[in-house]
């Protein structure tokens, strides 16, 4: 299923050459009507003139989330307020927080590109999506509340939360299609088991699950324990909210939808990588024009290829989110991400997926303890089977995240549990 061939199978040359005169457009635009973006063009000694499409997007500078914060609220906008129609936010937990500012076009694109993610999920006229990803200010529920809507689905506004209502609804309802949080799909599919709800009383179909890293073994724990395809969506509220990227049914990576966005991926240096190798994911918005941003660097890891797809779909892929850098733990001189230490756990039998990092510091020396439930089967265990467990779990994690962390074996529903967002680490260290 593709919702709009025309756009998401063009050829190669014809999207670089609409990517060609949409980059000279945004430059254009931000030149005259953003200070911010004036004052970095004339610092790096160019204009608009200097920018001939996508060969010279090197010339342009690098925008960070500071930038955004430095100029909150509404600095980076490219309209005046008069053509605002809606106002985005991030949670702003590490200071004010990143504003995004919409107008009716804006809206109507987005609606657009998350009709194209739900297409990519096998979501038509026929389904019924239970959107539990929250809605307000954070941009997880109304950009999928508008993809469904857009493609003639019924949308089931449920937000996050209340467990045990989104459990009757989806039974009650009928919902083929479930979007949320990985963590938070993982937690439905433990209080359905709980309260008896078995497969068969269900018709979830898809799940279109991000707002977070989740990794392969994770997918393959939710399409069992919910019986569904588990399908990767990436956005962020700075660039649109959900729907920059979608995984399709082949799940080989996240289709980045280059007729509205220009990704890079870049190196230590600040220098654009090649596709293949692993760096910092930045996006150009080509299409937005109440807040565009001209090479945002989002500090999610990951790496890009373009590879055909058997879909048809030609636009380039990008792969998961290995990581943020600003999430990235340096356990004494190792560097470790939280998806690693879940892929390691993931590897073991015996334990569930839900699991917590405490990062600690005694005298100059880093600690790391892993917290992990264990799966009901394993209770009633000897205490000699258990210590061979935490033996097993502190050698995959040597394996596979090569850190040498402490583990504690917790009993089945203790760890909190995510109604949104998971926070996986706790770092009590002072710096």
């Amino acid at each position: 299923m593709i919702w709009n061939p025309t756009m998401e199978t063009m050829p190669k040359e014809q999207l670089r050459s609409l990517q060609d005169e949409r980059l000279r457009d945004v430059v254009r635009r931000v030149y005259e009507n953003v200070a911010f973006y004036r004052h970095k063009m004339q610092e790096k000694g160019i204009t608009p003139m200097d920018i001939r499409g996508v060969c010279d997007i090197e010339k342009l500078p690098f925008t960070e989330k500071q930038d955004l914060r430095d100029n909150y609220p509404f600095g980076l906008f490219a309209l005046p307020q008069s053509e605002i129609i809606r106002i985005h936010a991030s949670s702003g937990t590490t200071g004010k927080p990143s504003v995004a500012g919409y107008t009716s076009g804006d809206i109507d694109r987005w609606a657009e590109l998350m009709a194209r993610a739900m297409y990519c999920a096998g979501v038509g006229k026929e389904d019924v999506v239970q959107v539990a990803y929250g809605y307000g200010l954070f941009t997880g529920g109304l950009g999928a509340h508008y993809g469904a809507e857009r493609v003639g689905a019924s949308v089931i506004p449920m937000s996050g939360g209340n467990t045990a209502r989104q459990l009757m609804l989806m039974e009650d309802f009928g919902s083929t299609a479930l979007c949320c949080t990985p963590s938070y799909a993982l937690n439905l599919a433990e209080a359905m088991e709980q309260a008896g709800i078995t497969l068969d009383r269900i018709k979830l179909k898809s799940g279109i699950f991000g707002a977070e890293p989740w990794t392969e073994d994770m997918r393959k724990h939710i399409e069992e324990k919910l019986g569904i395809d588990a399908l990767n969506i990436y956005g962020l509220s700075e660039v649109m909210g959900p729907g920059v990227s979608m995984e399709c049914m082949c799940k080989q990576g996240m289709h980045i939808w280059e007729d509205h966005f220009l990704p890079e991926v870049i190196g230590d240096k600040g220098e654009s990588l090649p596709y293949g190798e692993q760096g910092d994911l930045t996006f150009t918005t080509l299409t937005k024009h109440g807040m565009p941003l001209l090479r945002y660097r989002t500090h999610d890891l990951c790496v890009l290829t373009d590879e055909p797809c058997p879909c048809g779909r030609t636009h380039v892929r990008m792969g998961r989110v290995m990581g943020r850098t600003d999430d990235m733990l340096i356990i004494r001189g190792v560097n470790v991400f939280p998806s690693q230490i879940e892929h390691a756990l993931l590897q073991v039998q015996g334990i569930e997926p839900h699991y917590r990092i405490v990062v600690d510091r005694v005298g100059s020396l880093d600690t790391i303890l892993v917290e992990v439930e264990l799966s009901s089967w394993m209770m009633s265990d000897t205490v000699k089977g258990l210590e061979a467990l935490e033996e097993r779990i502190m050698n995959s994690l040597a394996s596979h995240a090569l850190i040498h962390a402490q583990v504690k074996l917790c009993q089945p529903g203790t760890l909190p549990r995510s109604e949104g967002k998971a926070k996986r680490v706790e770092d009590r260290r002072k710096f």
